[in-house]
């Protein structure tokens, strides 16, 4: 009898823990300052691509990231800043460009146009404003993949130029993660 009773205590005891473990963890994610990415909750306590994949805006992305052979790397320790284009973004390519690009076959070319959106550090958007302020209208960062991004003012919203003269606008600022941050931005920018 007394070991049934310990037991059950024993057993009590294990899923108070839990439960106050669980707690404990909500209480943490709720106490974040998070930001709304494509009907989700996007964590600063998350990395770039655990946030990623909840958004429903970036699906493509998530897919294009995946096939590129590239969750290790943004998973990593970073900081990285990633100029995310959503779905819409992805869509404005001609018909069959994102099909071709998440080939197997098509995979060098696909890893240079991702990280062509991705620069290191971490790089808010006041940080940028700041840079664009001391290049006298424009501020250029070296990707990952080694091209160049020219960042401007369009009113109040930060834009990027790419290499070949296409614009993209940041529609999301300042998606804070664990590795870094993320940007929304609405076309896909393409290296030379």
């Amino acid at each position: 009898m007394k070991s049934k009773i310990f037991t059950a205590a024993l057993f009590s005891v294990a899923i108070l823990a839990g439960t106050s473990s669980i707690f404990a963890q909500g209480t943490m994610m709720s106490d974040e300052k998070t930001v709304m990415v494509g009907g989700a909750e996007m964590y600063p306590s998350k990395n770039i691509v655990e946030n990623a994949v909840n958004s429903k805006d970036h699906t493509t992305l998530v897919a294009a990231v995946k096939a590129a052979d590239l969750v290790e790397t943004l998973q990593g320790v970073g900081p990285f800043t990633v100029f995310a284009p959503t779905n819409e973004a992805f869509e404005k390519l001609p018909k069959g460009t994102v099909e071709t690009l998440l080939k197997p076959e098509n995979k060098k070319t696909l890893q240079t146009i991702l990280t062509y959106h991705v620069v290191a550090g971490k790089h808010s958007a006041a940080s940028i404003m700041k840079d664009i302020i001391k290049g006298n209208g424009k501020a250029t960062y070296q990707t990952v993949s080694g091209g160049a991004l020219t960042a401007m003012m369009k009113g109040k919203k930060v834009v990027l130029m790419d290499e070949k003269g296409g614009m993209a606008t940041v529609t999301i600022a300042d998606v804070n993660q664990s590795n870094g941050v993320i940007h929304v931005i609405d076309s896909v920018v393409l290296p030379k």
